[in-house]
């Protein structure tokens, strides 16, 4: 019964937010409290509620005054000069763009924190695709299956867990791995060409020249969200982009507003240096990340804006999305806690393992794979690498599988895994980029399927898995 329970609530809640009949907040919260009474253990709600808030809260205070941090960064001008860069190197063609944001995202990645990548990606990118009125999902879809492949880095998180749950060596389980972990980035990128040339049949191309003189002199702006688009030219083409949704009216994103008042040029390097020593304290685990962000957000106020207002008009301008943010964060820890503490996650996971076929075992390493797929969608990285993949490498030793060849099958799923309601970095993703939860989910989530497949496959016919 606690099966069906948990497949029934991860259903439903899919469904309800892909059709929009719920906001993924109240989601979050009232559809697994609603299971929680049907499994027969509401009196237990307030405990499993408290479990799942504590075990997010350090990552919710990080996520919050990180979104502070860089979003002070952007206000004044850090990031101006690269994205300025990327729009002469993109031409203002989305499919320059799109193939841009996949090798954005997967270099900010190798510092192993999708929450880090997000906000980097988005902050960086948003300004070209609101500018070109391009579609938001895509920019999403395409960060997320990036920071999914990336996301297997030894220091990352999957790879760990499954070297310290199976009692292995990190690099004898990435090392091998990285020939189809390439291949999966390779189809990441091919992957954005396509979605790349879609958006510009829909939309055209605009020259460079076209984009800076678009605006009156005295209203010029590189790149503001409330552009017209009047000078696009015509894209031809069958590329409709019929499948994705419409963008939302412009929200008021200032963008890259070479005039706006918050800009510190005289602070630019202060700034650069002050982003460098957090990112390199991160890698290097100085201090716990929610305090590093904490620290230079604080810094980063008091230096660039020393004066009392000007410090609450910033905060005031970010507390949107530190509320949306955080609050999904919290609400998804409603969602963990129930599903974990009423134990249907661990029933849904025995019950996939059970239903193995006996035929299945000296394949173990493939069924490892292609059940990482929907399990690290479905449950956290610690459930699946600490709770299923022992069980998955016992049954593949019985056969004769070595742990090594399972624990390499069982990062296959990253790419799917990354838009999991159940990460928080999905929310800072959509959060920023003012995406629709549930349009993200209905974009990516066949993407990053096929992803997920192609680095399966590749690892079989590299001989990896």
């Amino acid at each position: 019964m606690l099966t069906i329970l948990g497949f029934a609530m991860i259903a439903t809640f899919l469904v309800l937010i892909m059709l929009k009949k719920m906001s993924p907040i109240a989601a979050l919260v009232l559809i697994p409290a609603l299971f929680c009474v049907f499994v027969g253990k509401g009196a237990k709600l307030g405990d499993y509620v408290i479990d799942g808030v504590t075990s997010l809260a350090p990552t919710a205070a990080m996520l919050m005054f990180a979104i502070v941090y860089f979003g002070v960064m952007i206000d004044v001008g850090l990031f101006d000069p690269i994205v300025r860069g990327i729009l002469r190197f993109c031409k203002a063609d989305p499919l320059r763009i799109v193939v841009g944001t996949a090798l954005l995202a997967a270099i900010v990645s190798l510092d192993g924190d999708g929450s880090t990548t997000f906000m980097i990606t988005v902050s960086a990118m948003y300004p070209l695709y609101k500018r070109l009125k391009m579609s938001l999902v895509v920019m999403t879809g395409v960060a997320a299956m990036a920071n999914g492949v990336m996301n297997t880095l030894p220091w990352g998180g999957p790879t760990a867990r499954a070297a310290t749950a199976l009692k292995l060596d990190a690099s004898d389980i990435f090392v091998p791995m990285i020939p189809a972990l390439a291949v999966g980035l390779l189809f990441v990128i091919a992957l954005a060409y396509v979605l790349g040339r879609r958006e510009r049949g829909r939309l055209g191309v605009l020259t460079l020249d076209e984009v800076l003189v678009e605006e009156p002199a005295e209203q010029q702006t590189l790149l503001v969200g409330a552009g017209t688009g009047k000078s696009r030219k015509s894209g031809g083409g069958s590329g409709t982009g019929a499948d994705l949704p419409q963008q939302p009216e412009d929200d008021g994103f200032q963008g890259l507003d070479p005039g706006r008042p918050t800009l510190r040029p005289r602070l630019y390097w202060f700034n650069a240096l002050l982003t460098v020593a957090l990112l390199t304290a991160m890698i290097m685990e100085w201090l716990p990340i929610p305090v590093l962000f904490l620290l230079g957000a604080a810094l980063a106020l008091t230096v660039n804006f020393p004066h009392m207002p000007d410090q609450k008009a910033r905060l005031g301008a970010h507390a949107e999305n530190v509320l949306n943010v955080s609050g999904m964060v919290f609400a998804a820890a409603v969602f963990t806690g129930v599903l974990q503490g009423t134990g249907m996650v661990d029933h849904m996971a025995k019950w996939l393992v059970d239903n193995i076929p006996d035929g299945m075992g000296p394949h173990m390493a493939f069924v490892t794979g292609v059940l990482s797929i929907p399990l690290t969608y479905f449950m956290s990285n610690d459930g699946f690498y600490f709770g299923i993949l022992p069980v998955l490498a016992e049954a593949g030793q019985a056969h004769g599988v070595s742990s090594l060849e399972i624990a390499r099958a069982s990062l296959v799923g990253q790419p799917l895994h990354m838009s999991s309601p159940l990460v928080p970095a999905v929310y800072v993703l959509v959060g920023m980029a003012k995406v629709e939860f549930g349009d993200h989910t209905r974009f990516v989530v066949k993407w990053a399927a096929l992803t997920s497949l192609v680095v399966l496959g590749a690892g079989i016919l590299f001989g990896i898995i």
